[in-house]
């Protein structure tokens, strides 16, 4: 309401005491609603530089790109694992991935801190510093022996606070950036089934608002951390009977159960844009009626993450070496809408495979260059070039 129509109103009745006590507060509220559209109508200075930020590692990304030798492109796309060890062996691996393959991070096993610590340092000071990333589902002691230890997820009490919540991802992202690690493979945001099904206590619970509530508040609360979050395993792995591990497991909701209990997670974590999602060796013939697994489908991470539900970020692969992926290759997984390909059970042969289809013209160059343009864009973004 202006400030002339709070006039023409209180001129039309006897000014009395009250009524000019009226007027006065109605002045002052018109006053205050002004000063707030004038301030929305300019952005605030953070805003501003969020947005000039984001348009800088835009650019960055890009000027990086053209430098890159095809190679050093199609190495960024993965990320093999390695435990957390300091043994000979896996030093001469770890800087076997960096230097042959130029891989654009890698996947910390079990281990030890120092060990871990260590790794870390060696990722950080290759030519394009490498996502460090673990299995921190509830937190570091998942992984790293001497870690911290945390109730699993399924433990946490429904009555938690979504402020609890953040504080925990919080606290997790400082003992990772204390050990160099940049990117937690979680949370796990999938909806169990009310047996527990093969997720079991890595999920939050059966509930798809309390899972969404919890599995944003710990992801916002990592990236405000400096830690990149991977909401997994899409597009939901609760209702499952199979391990993926083992095999394919097979999602047999139809869409509208999808849409409103394994979706449901995944889009609050899109909307408050989150960093990056893990696609699951799942099957889902409503979303893809050709049965092919989600990391490899064009239907689910192309049509469905990408285009329809407008997710913008980072697209992993679950690890390339269980038995869900077995017959997949790294090259059908990016052509499909992957951006990393995690864990491949053969690092050279994935990566001269994805090599030799561009180069032959049978994988698009393009969509080399989309995924790698990504991937320089988010380090870029969390400070790690």
């Amino acid at each position: 309401m202006s400030l002339e129509l709070c006039n023409i109103k209180f001129l039309k009745r006897e000014i009395t005491f009250k009524g000019m006590l009226y007027l006065v507060l109605c002045f002052i509220l018109c006053s205050c609603q002004k000063k707030q559209e004038k301030e929305e109508s300019h952005p605030s200075e953070e805003i501003v530089i969020l947005n000039d930020r984001t348009r800088l590692c835009k650019e960055l990304a890009d000027s990086l790109l053209t430098t890159l030798t095809l190679e050093e492109r199609a190495g960024q796309c993965f990320m093999p694992s390695v435990f957390a060890n300091t043994e000979p062996a896996t030093i001469e691996l770890y800087k076997k991935y960096i230097e042959d393959y130029h891989v654009g991070g890698i996947v910390l096993l079990k281990g030890t801190i120092s060990s871990a610590k260590e790794l870390a340092n060696i990722g950080h000071e290759s030519k394009i510093p490498l996502f460090i990333a673990i299995d921190a589902e509830w937190g570091l002691g998942m992984r790293l022996e001497d870690a911290p230890v945390y109730p699993k997820n399924g433990n946490i009490g429904k009555d938690s606070e979504d402020t609890e919540l953040f504080d925990y991802g919080l606290r997790i992202a400082e003992e990772c950036r204390e050990v160099g690690i940049n990117m937690v493979l979680g949370p796990v945001v999938d909806i169990t089934a009310y047996n527990g099904g093969v997720i079991g206590k890595r999920s939050f619970g059966n509930n798809p608002k309390i899972v969404s509530d919890y599995g944003v508040a710990y992801a916002k609360g990592l990236e405000s951390g400096g830690v990149i979050s991977v909401a997994k395993h899409f597009p939901g792995h609760g209702s499952t009977i199979i391990d993926t591990h083992k095999g394919v497991a097979r999602v047999k909701r139809d869409i509208t159960a999808l849409d409103s209990i394994d979706l449901k997670p995944f889009k609050d974590y899109i909307n408050v844009g989150l960093t990056g999602v893990m696609a699951g060796h799942i099957q889902s013939l409503a979303l893809d009626p050709d049965g092919n697994a989600a990391t490899v489908s064009m239907d689910i991470l192309t049509s469905l993450l990408r285009d329809e539900m407008g997710f913008k970020g980072l697209v992993l692969t679950d690890a390339f070496d269980m038995g869900g992926a077995k017959g997949f290759s790294a090259e059908e997984a990016l052509k499909a809408g992957a951006d990393i390909i995690l864990s491949p059970e053969n690092m050279e042969k994935e990566y001269r495979n994805l090599l030799d289809k561009v180069k032959t013209g049978q994988f698009d160059l393009q969509i080399l260059n989309d995924r790698c343009r990504r991937i320089l864009f988010y380090k870029y973004l969390f400070n790690l070039i």
